[in-house]
């Protein structure tokens, strides 16, 4: 009768513990379920819509917004950022090349490695000369046009309709911006 109840203590021992494990699995997958979740979610209808300039602010000249090509994104604490491409047809060449988009942050964030503060900016994406060569350069400006950072895009051979303009989660819950097949990573930052 002893020999019998070791076995029942012994099993419990191991119950217990295979219990214990199995909380701490459930407690692991929470916390990478948490972090995983996306720091952006886009925002439509009314909101995207009173959101929108019609014109943005760069180097003196107010550049036409393709609202077509415009995301409004919205953190989990309210805050917004709208990156839009803008359309620089008509502008000197020197505008042309230098900028395709904007982006409005009301909250500090990290476009592929360069810390921006609150506020209004404008980018650009030189591309590889030929495709299939790599990912091609981001470049943010401040609205006066000074340059404040760039770099290297990863480019997405595998995406079967490229839009011009797109935003999608990133695998560790940060956003991937794609301009065409080439993206860079926005996150927030504290």
């Amino acid at each position: 009768m002893s020999l019998m109840l070791k076995m029942d203590r012994t099993q419990l021992h191991a119950h217990a513990r295979l219990e214990s494990l199995m909380l701490l699995g459930a407690l692991l997958s929470s916390a990478v379920m948490l972090r995983a979740q996306p720091e952006f979610q886009v925002v439509l209808g009314k909101d995207f819509d009173g959101a929108v300039p019609r014109d943005f602010y760069l180097e003196g000249n107010a550049i036409p917004v393709e609202k077509r090509n415009t995301v409004l994104l919205k953190t989990a604490s309210g805050a917004r950022v709208l990156v839009g491409l803008i359309d620089t047809a008509g502008y000197s060449s020197q505008i042309q090349q230098k900028y395709i988009g904007m982006l409005i942050a009301e909250i500090p964030l990290s476009a592929c490695n360069v810390n921006l503060p609150v506020g209004s900016y404008g980018f650009g994406l030189q591309k590889p000369r030929s495709q299939g060569q790599g990912g091609g350069q981001f470049l943010v400006y401040d609205q006066a046009g000074k340059r404040l950072g760039s770099c290297p895009t990863q480019a997405d051979q595998v995406l079967s309709q490229p839009r011009p303009l797109q935003v999608a989660a990133g695998p560790d819950g940060s956003g991937k911006l794609f301009l065409g097949r080439y993206w860079i990573a926005l996150r927030l930052r504290e």
